[in-house]
Parts: C-alpha cells; structure tokens; sequence
C-alpha cells in the first residue's frame, strides 16, 4: 500500500530526543501518517529557525508552511535553490539533516543481468571519440553497430546506443536474451519501451518513493526537437544520481565526446522519465 494511506514506520536511526535522521525512503505531506517522522521533522524545522511550529506528529497545514520557509531559505548540494513545494523529499531532508542522510542505493539488490549491464558500462568509463566531436572511433562504431547502425554512413548521437550495447554484453555474457530496445533513438527507445511493456517510471513517483530508485535503470532525458540523451544509473549519493552516460562530457553538453562517470543529476532532471528492465535476481 502506498505511505499515502497507511502508517509507516519511519527509519531507523535516531539520536537522542527523538530525532530521525536517515531519509525514509517516501516524501513526506500532507496525508501521510508517519508520527515519528514527522515529530522529528517537526522538532529540526524549529531548531533551523523556520518555526515556531507545534510538534504535533501530523503534517499540518503550519508545518507545510514551514517546510516552504525552508526550501526558500536553502540550496541543495550543487548549489541550486530547491522546489518550494512544501514537501519533504530527498533534496528538501538532506537540505534539514543533512545530504548524508540520504542513503546510498548502491547496495540495492538487482538482477544479475542489472550488475552485469552495469560492470560492461562501468569498463569502458574513459572511451572517447576519436577525433574529439567526430561521433566516431573503434569503441563508439562498436556501439552503433549494436545498435544497427553502419557508423560510416553518417553522424549518429551514440549515447542509446552505448545503453543497448552495455545490455548486449551483458546478457551475452550471461547467456540470456537481450531485453533491452535495440534503437539508437532515445526518444524512440522510450516509446517502444512503452509499447513493449517495459517498466517505466516517472521522476514524480520516485521521489515519491525513492525504494524504486534502483541500480541498473535507464534514464531517458527529452532535450527537445525530437532529440534526447540517456545513461545508466548506478548510485544515488549526496542528492544526486550517479550516472555512466556515453555520448557526454563531465559539463554536461550534449554533444559529448565519451562515455564519463556523472554525479550531477537530481531525479527532478529527468523530465522524460526512468526505463526498468529488472528481472528475477537469479535471471
């Protein structure tokens, strides 16, 4: 059932005087029944300086008023100023207990075809274009040939086609068949993920539940124009996605020239949404 209709129990380390601090994994508003945690979010609010607010362990319409205060007073790790919505979620508590407390996700457990698409992205962290910004290069027209693209045919964006070769190797590896659309479209991977009944999750329910944020998913970005960029999530530390993108470059244009190791997304960055091709943990 969803925290939004039932009791949760928050998480669960606690210091003296009741105060919770590890980030509980759901955003906390109006209607959500979580007495201990949000007594503590309660308690913070007024020791930071955005009450005085009763501690009443309800999330009233005096405590949203002070979670507002908040976000208007703060920025998140990288600077930027945080959505003043009232809610509690993941940037807004390590904004109030601190960016720590919102836990790593790396250690989640996933399918083996997740880990293993996850290790073949990880290896080929530092392959870059060659020459710089040709979309070419021996590693580069392996991953649109993956894809179904003759390289020398033209000029090809690669970054989802860096995703499905990162799948290919892995389910090669393993012995099984490929789930992944095999396109390099971003946007045209999103929509037959969809037609194909693929999982796909929009940034709006994770940080509503950040348990289905999980190693292995594919984030897909609409840049506009038809165009898009994707990657692989790999860790989730300090507010931020961590993220093995090919196609970019560690500022973030574009029209990257290799695959990087990215720790700059926020989950509220990926307009387009989440693609999951989780299976069984023994697949």
């Amino acid at each position: 059932m969803s925290p939004h209709t039932r009791s949760v129990s928050p998480t669960r380390r606690t210091r003296a005087k009741d105060s919770v601090l590890d980030y509980p994994g759901y955003a906390l508003k109006a209607g959500v029944i979580a007495p201990s945690t949000i007594r503590a979010v309660q308690q913070r609010l007024n020791q930071v300086g955005c009450g005085p607010i009763p501690v009443s362990s309800l999330f009233d319409r005096r405590t949203q008023e002070a979670v507002r205060l908040l976000q208007a007073r703060s920025v998140d790790g990288q600077g930027q100023s945080l959505r003043i919505d009232g809610v509690v979620g993941p940037l807004t508590w390590a904004a109030l207990f601190g960016a720590h407390r919102v836990p790593s996700i790396a250690t989640r457990p996933i399918s083996a075809l997740m880990k293993a698409t996850l290790s073949a992205a990880s290896s080929q962290v530092g392959v870059m274009e060659d020459p710089p910004g040709s979309n070419r290069g021996p590693k580069v027209d392996e991953y649109l040939r993956a894809a179904g693209l003759d390289p020398s045919a033209g000029s090809y964006a690669w970054c989802a086609a860096f995703v499905y070769w990162s799948f290919n190797q892995a389910a090669t590896r393993l012995g099984t068949a490929n789930p992944a659309i095999r396109t390099a479209g971003v946007l045209d991977h999103w929509n037959k993920a969809g037609k194909a009944g693929i999982t796909r999750l929009l940034a709006g329910q994770i940080l509503e539940d950040l348990s289905l944020l999980k190693p292995g998913l594919v984030f897909v970005i609409s840049t506009g124009g038809g165009h898009g960029h994707m990657g692989l999530v790999e860790d989730f530390r300090d507010d931020r996605l961590i993220t093995i993108e090919g196609n970019t470059n560690l500022p973030g244009d574009r029209e990257g020239v290799g695959v990087f190791r990215r720790n700059g997304r926020t989950i509220s960055d990926i307009n387009r949404g989440f693609l999951s091709y989780e299976v069984s943990s023994d697949a």
